[in-house]
């Protein structure tokens, strides 16, 4: 398929030799929980995709990072969803770099992420029900030159493999009131644990297992301090991480639609008009995500561009599984029983709407801005 096979092409040309050490091995493998794809991906230099070359990464821009994901997540959806949390993450930390905020630290750890192949998961608040997507998972109190944190994160993609956890935190003020903010916590620290938690069999190679601080100790130089606007909108590096994540964890799932697609065109399934149905579906999401894309490389990372990109998510998710429910029909019951990769793409597919903001959580804030007034997520 065309566009399949372009992003394929994109992630030869950034991570030669990635897809093929995949190929080798089958979707239920790659899926498994202790799967090799994330020690793969390791090996063949991604987690410096989506750093730039000033930083001594590979410098992907966002379309072409969104183009690897897509790529990956044909080949095995759970690699795909666990590096989006690296990315998204590692877009937040060259953001700080580049900005007045930076303290220095985040250009020596972008380079020493790609000189050691380290892996960045993120601890935000997602998967908690009854909380706001802001709603920091850890608490801290203050101690000395830094602070003690507690709390835990579940899931959390990456659990097993990370090198450098970031999480939200609450900091509390001397008035009894928090702020938010940004930690970074290497992956040996005292008192960081990882604890079994992802049950499910869909997207189990994803290590989305539950991590736990516990009395961990962050000097102040490992906390990135963020603010919400006057208007209770998100500050810039939030905004920025946000885009990134909605764009990346969005293509991801149209990667696994594609991959069922792939099938039903190879395979010459249905006629003339429902192949091009699909086609135009899967696509029509894919346009929409470049749209996020273009927005990026453009500079435009401000509450308005978050707005759009949510919505462009939210037009993928719908245009993603009306794909995958046409691919399954057209592939047809007998080719859903002799094989269960089909079966199991069905099924992972359906994960884009389990990430945050909940379309139920957006509307009002969405009706909000259209009327005017900043997107506020919090």
């Amino acid at each position: 398929m065309r566009a399949l096979d372009a992003a394929r092409q994109t992630c030869d040309r950034y991570l030669p030799g990635l897809l093929d050490a995949l190929g080798e091995h089958s979707l239920e493998d790659l899926e498994r929980p202790g799967s090799p794809a994330i020690d793969l991906f390791r090996t063949h230099g991604g987690p410096g995709l989506v750093i730039p070359k000033t930083y001594s990464g590979l410098g992907a821009g966002p379309l072409e990072a969104m183009d690897v994901t897509r790529a990956l997540a044909a080949t095995s959806p759970s690699l795909a969803v666990a590096t989006t949390m690296h990315h998204f993450s590692v877009a937040t930390l060259f953001s700080l770099a580049d900005s007045l905020q930076s303290s220095g630290v985040e250009w020596v750890l972008l380079e020493g992420i790609v000189e050691q192949n380290l892996l960045v998961a993120s601890a935000f608040a997602e998967g908690r029900p009854g909380s706001g997507i802001l709603t920091p998972a850890m608490r801290a109190r203050a101690e000395g030159k830094g602070f003690r944190i507690n709390g835990s994160k579940k899931p959390c993609s990456l659990s097993a493999s990370m090198d450098l956890l970031t999480a939200s935190v609450a900091l509390p003020n001397e008035d009894g009131s928090s702020d938010m903010a940004v930690l970074l916590v290497p992956r040996q620290t005292e008192g960081l644990s990882v604890h079994p938690f992802w049950s499910s069999w869909a997207l189990a190679g994803a290590e989305s297992d539950e991590v736990r601080l516990t009395d961990v100790f962050v000097d102040e130089q490992q906390v990135m301090r963020t603010e919400l606007g006057d208007s209770g909108e998100l500050d810039k590096l939030q905004t920025v991480g946000f885009i990134w994540f909605e764009m990346l964890i969005s293509a991801s799932y149209c990667g696994i639609a594609g991959a069922l697609a792939e099938r039903v065109i190879k395979a010459g399934r249905g006629s003339v008009s429902e192949r091009a149905q699909l086609a135009t579906r899967l696509e029509s999401a894919s346009l929409l995500l470049e749209g996020i894309a273009r927005m990026i490389a453009a500079g435009e990372n401000d509450n308005t561009a978050l707005g759009k990109a949510l919505v462009a998510r939210y037009g993928a998710q719908d245009a993603i599984a009306d794909a995958v429910r046409q691919a399954v029909e057209l592939l047809g019951g007998m080719a859903f029983i002799s094989s269960g990769d089909i079966g199991y793409l069905a099924a992972a597919s359906n994960g884009l709407s389990f990430h945050p903001p909940s379309r139920s959580s957006f509307a009002a804030p969405f009706v909000d801005h259209v009327a005017g007034q900043p997107l506020r997520l919090a």
